[in-house]
């Protein structure tokens, strides 16, 4: 992927270097959490590490209101599932407030205003990954038996399960999967 194009006589010219996905959504995507005051969308995509699982499945931010000119001491409004939830909310705010704040590193949110309405239904989980076949599993083990860290080792161990696991279907892939070393 390019950082950008420029259009001469109809043809693309590539203009700029190589840019990540996760930089070319950010581009996309702040214009459109700016106009609700959520800045980069970071309390969006962070929601779940930042107000943990059961918050996160029962709520969600909307918008942060500023005073005019000011980018701290916001207001965060949070959708909330209709029920108790609200209440429990209340009871928890500053813990929640500090958790927000010290994930953006500064005094982003001074108050919550909370919306109880129903909520979009949560993405469907992910499909497990196959299991590896004897030979791939030993050569993954191999390669993590020098990882010391836990943390990093399951991860590492899930990305290698992903790459290293059988294709489901040639037409998802166009074709055969390729010969992996």
């Amino acid at each position: 992927m390019t950082s950008g194009h420029t259009s001469r006589g109809g043809k693309f010219v590539r203009a700029g270097r190589a840019v990540t996905l996760n930089t070319l959504a950010r581009r996309v995507m702040r214009p459109l959490f700016g106009k609700r005051g959520l800045a980069d969308g970071r309390i969006v995509a962070d929601w779940a590490e930042i107000a943990g699982p059961l918050l996160a499945r029962s709520s969600r931010p909307a918008r942060i209101a500023f005073a005019t000119g000011e980018r701290t001491d916001g207001t965060l409004h949070l959708k909330v599932a209709p029920g108790g939830l609200a209440t429990e909310i209340q009871h928890i705010e500053p813990l929640l407030i500090e958790r927000i704040n010290g994930h953006f590193g500064y005094r982003a949110v001074a108050r919550l205003h909370m919306i109880q309405a129903p909520l979009p239904p949560p993405p469907p989980e992910p499909e497990p990954t196959p299991p590896l076949g004897p030979e791939a599993e030993a050569k993954l083990q191999r390669t993590l038996a020098d990882v010391k860290d836990s943390g990093l080792r399951a991860k590492l161990e899930a990305l290698g399960r992903a790459v290293l696991a059988p294709a489901k279907t040639k037409g998802k892939t166009g074709g055969n999967p390729p010969n992996r070393p």
